[in-house]
């Protein structure tokens, strides 16, 4: 098969959301804003700017009518907002969310774990928030969490997660995120189920999540890359992880996701440099250092003097 690298690659910065939902301080809200104010201005045209879950679930987002109403909004940028049902679909609506994320697990034991309930139970009450949705200019997108592996369960299987699929399309979703949320993927497992699930889904409705936890982050973006997805979410510095799934480290880190784009050819239309200064300011926020390589190391066109010693040789 012959990849054209030429073909852009959508990068969605989910930081304002997956990155501080598991932050252990709390970030102000002022800061929230400013960030996503930052991330606007970096070139991407789509952010998951916060979340409208139960605040004793995730305190850490609180703040998420603050937040939507205080952004600075850019033409052609969609802010996202994930929600778990419909009291989350309509503070977010009414805060001016342009999508809806909607999320349940393939494994029940996570759905129970982060959204208390079986998944026949998110689907049923997801039918709700389709219904209201409609009355309002906003899109959504569905979510499948553990989409490759489970830490309670294991393997997924993958009909299983076809059958999810289908069932947010026939709800009416058009959108499809496969989120692997502790990093238990392999590409080629990622090659094989994202071949399967683009004969059902557009490639432009197709949205792939990854975490880095055991390292392939990159090396599934490729894979996914290569079987014909085009969109990826990502969050600045490595920021990120799941409350509710043992060992659920960081997303893979934007910065060095549209490193790799620059060194292979692919296009994102992200400013990386305006990254790289963003993501230097974030353990200062944070109060810890983040996992990303390429903030430390440095872009491979960023020449260092050579020794002085050598002009006497």
């Amino acid at each position: 098969m012959i990849v054209d690298y030429s073909d852009p690659l959508i990068v969605q910065e989910v930081s304002p959301r997956d990155g501080l939902q598991i932050e252990p301080g709390w970030v102000e809200t002022a800061d929230k804003i400013r960030l996503i104010d930052q991330l606007s201005q970096a070139g991407f045209s789509r952010i998951e700017a916060g979340s409208f879950v139960s605040p004793k679930a995730i305190p850490a987002l609180r703040d998420g009518e603050q937040v939507f109403q205080g952004i600075r909004r850019r033409t052609g940028v969609i802010y996202v907002a994930l929600i778990p049902n419909l009291k989350g679909a309509q503070r977010a609506v009414a805060s001016g969310a342009d999508e809806l994320n909607l999320v349940l697990s393939a494994s029940q034991t996570h759905n129970l774990a982060n959204m208390r309930m079986r998944c026949e139970a998110s689907l049923a009450a997801f039918g709700e928030v389709v219904s209201f949705a409609s009355d309002y200019p906003v899109s959504l997108n569905g979510s499948i969490a553990t989409t490759f592996g489970c830490p309670f369960e294991g393997k997924i299987d993958e009909d299983r997660v076809l059958h999810l699929v289908d069932a947010y399309l026939e709800l009416g979703v058009q959108g499809i995120t496969l989120a692997d949320t502790t990093g238990m993927a392999n590409p080629r497992q990622v090659r094989r189920l994202v071949n399967r699930v683009l004969q059902r889904v557009l490639v432009s409705d197709l949205t792939l999540h990854f975490h880095n936890t055991r390292g392939l982050g990159l090396c599934n973006v490729l894979a996914a890359y290569e079987a014909g997805a085009r969109r990826f979410d990502a969050a600045l510095g490595g920021l990120g992880g799941c409350p509710f799934a043992p060992g659920a480290s960081g997303n893979i880190c934007t910065e060095d996701l549209v490193n790799l784009c620059e060194e292979v050819g692919i296009p994102t239309g992200i400013d990386l440099p305006h990254l790289l200064q963003m993501s230097r300011q974030l353990p200062a926020l944070l109060g810890h250092e983040l996992p990303g390589q390429v903030v430390k190391a440095g872009r491979n066109s960023d020449l260092h003097p050579p020794p002085a010693y050598i002009a006497t040789l």
